[in-house]
């Protein structure tokens, strides 16, 4: 038998009640690192330096590398490493605009619909932009980009189109990286986002579609120039 397999096995064994496969953990770690920022696009990160850095094996890390190319946040270079694959501006772009149309279709369906849907709704970005707060206050900008993108599933969710929603959380990686790229470069951006957040939600309480409407079309304007797009 393979001897890294059998290692990997041990390590599974090791990791005790939580029963997490190793495989798994590394994949989990290395894809975190890539949507936070923390791994940036074109660095070259290495199965050794992540064996280390997890304390296990290369072969659940080489595992944890083919899945993540395969989802193309890597591309693998034998007895090199693996590339972080750069978000390109046109990739941005193209985000961008869907996040735009599914939004604005999202505030005009739920502004045209029951008044207790959009009530439901208010509480829930209202409790999201607490919980946003509150990561920022604590330093978890991991969380905070994953609530961010919760926000804004929240808007799709009550639309209640089915297809609309797959197919904006397919989007989910690109948004947590672009969040966590525009905050990163540029300073004050998790407090404009914030407030930006805030307007959004105001509008929905308020019942107002156009406020609401020209409130998301901002965000994702400031989203836009905050990565450096024109």
């Amino acid at each position: 038998m393979d001897p890294g397999a059998d290692a990997a096995v041990l390590e599974d064994a090791v990791a005790g009640s939580v029963k997490v496969p190793a495989k798994d953990r590394a994949y989990e770690f290395v894809k975190r690192q890539i949507l936070s920022g923390a791994y940036e696009g074109g660095d070259l990160i290495s199965e050794g330096d992540v064996s280390k850095e997890l304390d296990m094996s290369r072969t659940p890390v080489r595992e944890a590398f083919l899945r993540l190319e395969i989802e193309g946040l890597l591309r693998l270079y034998p007895q090199r490493g693996a590339l972080v694959v750069p978000v390109s501006p046109g990739e941005v772009r193209s985000v961008l605009e869907a996040r735009e149309v599914l939004e604005q279709f999202a505030v005009r369906k739920v502004m045209d619909g029951r008044a207790a849907v959009r009530e439901a709704l208010t509480e829930e970005l209202a409790g999201s932009i607490e919980r946003q707060r509150a990561l920022l206050r604590t330093g978890d900008l991991d969380g905070f980009f994953e609530d961010d993108r919760l926000f804004h599933t929240s808007l799709l969710t009550a639309a209640e189109n089915p297809l609309f929603a797959r197919f904006y959380t397919s989007l989910r990686d690109r948004q947590v990286r672009m969040t966590a790229d525009s905050v990163l470069a540029t300073p004050g951006r998790s407090d404009s986002i914030l407030a930006e957040h805030a307007e959004i939600t105001d509008a929905v309480r308020a019942g107002d579609a156009e406020r609401a409407l020209a409130a998301v079309r901002t965000h994702l304007a400031s989203t836009r120039s905050a990565l450096g797009l024109v």
